[in-house]
């Protein structure tokens, strides 16, 4: 089983930047496609970015392509999201998870990842 404790979330203005980190352990990390879901309240978890076991292929939902950036760096067991550009709207708690099959690609469905961090909060102020 693998552990995912997620980092970096907070309070900022409408058009600023986080940076979220996630740091995974306890299974071979980089045989696994990795994804980043938010959930406002209210509202079910959707999928915002994901990125291939290597890391060069990403993909990402509509409303933040070009403004978030995800990447992963498998040396230190660790996935990121970059956000840029944040909307009140993109409010939320965001969650990264492992996909449950080494080796898959694109994957946007909540139930194709087998496990999950605990959530960090992200608040954007208008």
């Amino acid at each position: 089983q693998v552990q995912l404790v997620e980092s970096g979330g907070g309070l900022v203005q409408a058009g600023g930047s986080l940076r979220l980190s996630c740091a995974a352990s306890g299974r071979t990390f980089s045989n696994y496609g990795m994804g980043w879901f938010r959930q406002a309240p209210g509202k079910e978890r959707e999928f915002v970015a994901g990125i291939s076991w290597t890391g060069s292929a990403t993909y990402y939902e509509d409303s933040v392509k070009g403004r978030f950036a995800i990447s992963r760096d498998n040396a230190k067991n660790t996935v990121y999201l970059q956000m840029n550009s944040l909307k009140p709207e993109d409010t939320a708690i965001y969650y990264c998870a492992l996909d449950g099959l080494a080796y898959r690609y694109g994957s946007k469905r909540p139930a194709d990842f087998s496990s999950w961090g605990q959530g960090t909060q992200v608040t954007v102020s208008s």
